[in-house]
């Protein structure tokens, strides 16, 4: 009888975190279910480039995208200093791009709304992802803060903003940051360097540096189609 008692206990208190367990991964899945209600949008926008090291102006942009994994970043007037990782703001990427596990993290604040934290950890040992951090708003279902570190593109972090968009998971802003030297910039390309000093090996003058990249989207044109040439 004591060890029936015993048992009956344990499930009592097992219950409860097998419960919050599977609410996480319902989380999940309805954050990934908005998303994926986008097949391809093509946004307008600004880009504003801050690295310690170089001039960059203010660039005017589109964006487009196209299930399951295909973005592009035009700059209306030449190239823009775009990292390779920076084809993950598009979130799809993230939380569609094959299985994972959860796990709950708890909770914390972005600004001033409490978010749920979970952590994504790919089953595919091959991935380019190795880990990616969300950070949810569970009221409007939407992703405010991702961290991810990537085998090939290093680690970046990505925080977003939402208004008329919410509804399809799309921000209007996002700041993407990321560590320079993991990037290499567009072969051809040369830049002011902000201490007046005489012209050196970008790639050199990166190392240990810190980069960020500001896009505020002014319009999105979703699920009415984009070529395919956009992307060649």
């Amino acid at each position: 009888m004591k060890k029936i008692n015993t048992v009956i206990i344990l499930l009592i208190l097992c219950c409860p975190a097998l419960s919050f367990a599977q609410d996480v991964n319902a989380l999940v899945q309805k954050v990934k279910a908005k998303i994926e209600k986008v097949n391809d949008y093509e946004a307008a926008g600004k880009i504003k480039t801050n690295v310690t090291f170089l001039k960059i102006p203010i660039a005017t942009i589109k964006i487009y995208f196209k299930k399951p994994n295909r973005l592009k970043i035009k700059n209306e007037k030449g190239i823009s200093f775009v990292p390779k990782g920076a084809v993950n703001i598009n979130l799809n990427s993230i939380i569609s791009g094959g299985k994972f596990t959860v796990l709950d993290a708890g909770t914390d604040k972005v600004g001033n709304t409490i978010v749920r934290v979970v952590k994504l950890l790919p089953e595919d040992d091959n991935a380019d992802v190795v880990l990616s951090t969300l950070y949810i708003d569970e009221t409007n279902l939407v992703i405010l803060k991702a961290k991810t570190t990537t085998r090939e593109n290093g680690s970046y972090e990505l925080d977003m903003s939402y208004g008329k968009f919410t509804d399809y998971g799309l921000p209007d802003k996002i700041i993407f940051s990321f560590n320079t030297k993991d990037y290499k910039l567009p072969k051809g390309v040369t830049f002011d360097f902000d201490d007046g000093s005489e012209a050196k090996k970008t790639e050199d003058k990166a190392k240990a540096k810190k980069g960020r990249a500001e896009i505020v989207i002014s319009s999105y044109t979703i699920n009415k189609g984009v070529a395919d040439s956009i992307f060649q």
